[in-house]
């Protein structure tokens, strides 16, 4: 199986890097190795939102623009999660009755290359 290079971000604002092979949407577990070399089984309940990322370390200074267009991106979503974050992109799939979906960041030039939000992390989601 192919390794992701993610970043997850917990409910309780707990970040970590590392790396995943076994994630998918529909499954409500997946395997997390950090960055240490420890592995562990993560629930996806626990989650903010899984982003799967173009370098693990990214840049903590870069500010996001959300203004790109991504040809055949579906629909562009605002997302603003419980503790304030806010992420536009664009989703090809998005039921309210699910636990999550899969987006794509409106910031080509970014860290992220799609990211897994967890609806009950959110505030407010909405078509723009």
């Amino acid at each position: 199986m192919q390794q992701n290079k993610v970043v997850i971000q917990l409910k309780n604002g707990t970040v970590r890097k590392g790396i995943t092979s076994d994630f998918l949407p529909n499954k409500a577990r997946f395997h997390f190795t950090c960055t240490d070399g420890s592995t562990e089984a993560v629930d996806v309940d626990t989650l903010k939102a899984l982003f799967f990322v173009k370098d693990i370390e990214g840049n903590k200074d870069y500010k996001e623009t959300y203004n790109d267009i991504i040809q055949g991106g579906g629909r562009k979503i605002r997302v603003e999660f419980a503790d304030g974050e806010v992420i536009v992109g664009f989703v090809l799939g998005y039921s309210p009755d699910r636990p999550g979906f899969i987006m794509s960041p409106a910031d080509c030039n970014g860290n992220n290359n799609r990211i897994f939000v967890v609806k009950s992390a959110t505030r407010n989601v909405e078509f723009i």
